[in-house]
């Protein structure tokens, strides 16, 4: 299988989605696109990886879309649905990713590349990270997903900024407008990110994974519980991480919390 999208297993409970097309500045194609998914499903198999590092080869994470492959991409409208249909999956795959992620923003984050780190839960950048979303520049339409999650992370009048002009921005405006999470030095932004990790690793991943979920539901719209939300509640108060952190908080030490 092509190694244009690499799924790394890193010590501590760490993986890595790393965007391996350094040439073209990790450009997407349609052929990454589609492993984008393929090795998400192999990420949350995976008991070993709690979560889930998204970065680019050498330095950038993402330039855009690999625009090389746009006139056969969109030369019929079937093959455009069908081009779009696998963009969606990778983007929505990794939204809907069940164990907590984190884009390692570096370079260029630009169209696709964006999209994707938007899909994540967290995003650290570099500060002479660039990063934009540009179809105003080619005539296109951002997909409904796309918009909702940019919209979701900045707000409609930011968005609208973006989405109008296609204009990059760099890390400082990007963090003041809640693009980002963090800002690190060029030199320091892997550090940051793994030691952000670690402590996500050390936590109660059944807390990490259910809290995802309730997030998702309130991003939904969902505002009030059902069967189902008072269901999760109680089944964690009998559960073992619960047993774990109530008894680690007596004994006033560090909780183990199982795997999984």
């Amino acid at each position: 299988m092509s190694d244009k999208v690499i799924l790394r297993r890193d010590a501590g409970g760490i993986g890595r989605l790393i965007l391996n097309q350094p040439a073209k500045r990790n450009a997407l194609s349609q052929e990454m696109w589609r492993l984008v998914p393929v090795r998400l499903a192999e990420a949350a198999a995976d008991p070993a990886i709690r979560v889930l590092i998204v970065q680019g080869a050498n330095g950038t994470f993402a330039a855009g879309a690999d625009i090389s492959e746009f006139e056969a991409a969109y030369e019929t409208r079937e093959s455009t649905a069908d081009y779009a249909s696998d963009i969606a999956g990778a983007m929505d795959g990794l939204a809907g990713f069940i164990k907590p992620t984190i884009a390692l923003i570096q370079g260029a984050c630009v169209g696709g590349g964006l999209g994707l780190a938007l899909a994540c839960d967290l995003r650290f950048a570099a500060d002479n990270a660039r990063m934009g979303i540009t179809p105003g520049k080619l005539g296109l339409v951002y997909p409904l997903g796309d918009t909702r999650r940019l919209v979701q992370t900045v707000g409609p009048s930011h968005a609208k900024d973006l989405l109008y002009t296609g204009r990059l921005l760099g890390a400082a405006e990007a963090l003041s407008m809640g693009l980002v999470n963090r800002v690190e030095a060029a030199d320091a932004l892997e550090a940051a990110v793994l030691d952000y990790a670690a402590q996500v690793t050390a936590a109660s991943q059944y807390s990490a994974r259910a809290t995802k979920r309730m997030i998702a539901r309130v991003l939904a719209g969902q505002g009030t519980d059902t069967p189902e939300t008072v269901a999760e509640f109680l089944d964690a108060i009998e559960g073992p991480d619960f047993i774990e952190g109530r008894d680690a908080f007596r004994d006033k030490r560090k909780p183990a919390f199982p795997f999984g």
